[in-house]
């Protein structure tokens, strides 16, 4: 039986396309919900397409401003455990002395066997209902295993003959590190990121559902489920309007990741 190859990165795209759309743009479109206008858990269709909450809230308006707070959290804690992890996972494989590499990379571990819904548990106590809070929490817990991943793929770059070479020609640490040791980690950086972002979503929306995260009104893709997941068979469109948009974000970032790296493979192999 002749295997049929989807095109992933296209099919990652279309998927990636309404969840990104609505995030970016929804708030445009729709005002503010307010509880107690309408009444709660009206079915959808007429004035309201997807119905309403359980404080009367229109559920359509609730899926266009919840996205970017939903996205927005996740995709800034994985850039800021990247900017952070990443430029310690180079500094230590680069570090020309065993314990500068081990004064970096070892304190990070004290992280890694506490668990992250502590680490959040512990954030919202001090900080509840902070966005910035939460995205940093989640950040913290993935600066480790980000900065291990790096290290990881730059030691034989760091300590290649291209490395010493661009030293002896007098180039500057700083050129040799971005130049030529960042490029080297781009295809397990771009394998994992995928998967790293995925994980930032589902840790950032079970503190929402948890209610270690934002306010219990607030029009987060999460917090929707979260407050209505009580009601499924009375107004199923409270929950599954935003749990499909965190699906199909989730599902199409893979696709989309697996299709570019699959792509870079090919295109590698053509070369050599």
């Amino acid at each position: 039986m002749k295997r049929v190859n989807l095109p992933t990165a296209p099919v990652g795209v279309a998927l990636l396309a309404l969840p990104l759309g609505i995030a970016l743009l929804g708030p445009w479109f729709a005002e503010p919900a307010r509880p107690g206008v309408f009444a709660p858990y009206a079915a959808g269709g007429g004035q309201h397409l997807f119905g309403t909450d359980g404080l009367g809230r229109d559920v359509l308006a609730l899926l266009l401003h919840g996205g970017r707070s939903a996205l927005g959290m996740a995709l800034g804690a994985v850039a800021v455990a990247y900017l952070v992890g990443g430029a310690v996972g180079l500094l230590a494989a680069s570090a020309r002395r065993r314990w500068a590499d081990e004064l970096l990379i070892r304190p990070l571990d004290v992280l890694l066997p506490l668990p992250t819904l502590l680490v959040i548990s512990v954030v919202a106590v001090g900080w509840r209902g902070s966005p910035v809070a939460i995205a940093l929490a989640v950040a913290a817990v993935n600066v480790p295993p980000v900065a291990r991943l790096v290290r990881a793929a730059a030691l034989d770059a760091a300590s290649g003959p291209v490395t010493e070479a661009l030293r002896v020609q007098g180039e500057s640490r700083a050129r040799i590190q971005l130049d030529h040791v960042a490029r080297s980690v781009l295809s397990p950086v771009a394998a994992d990121i995928g998967t790293r972002i995925t994980l930032a979503v589902f840790l950032v929306g079970s503190a929402n559902f948890l209610g270690l995260g934002l306010d219990p009104t607030a029009p987060d893709w999460a917090v929707s489920i979260s407050r209505s997941r009580e009601a499924l068979l009375l107004q199923p469109w409270a929950v599954l309007a935003p749990a499909a948009m965190l699906v199909m974000f989730t599902v199409g970032l893979n696709l989309l990741a697996d299709g570019l790296l699959a792509r870079t493979r090919r295109t590698q192999e053509a070369v050599r």
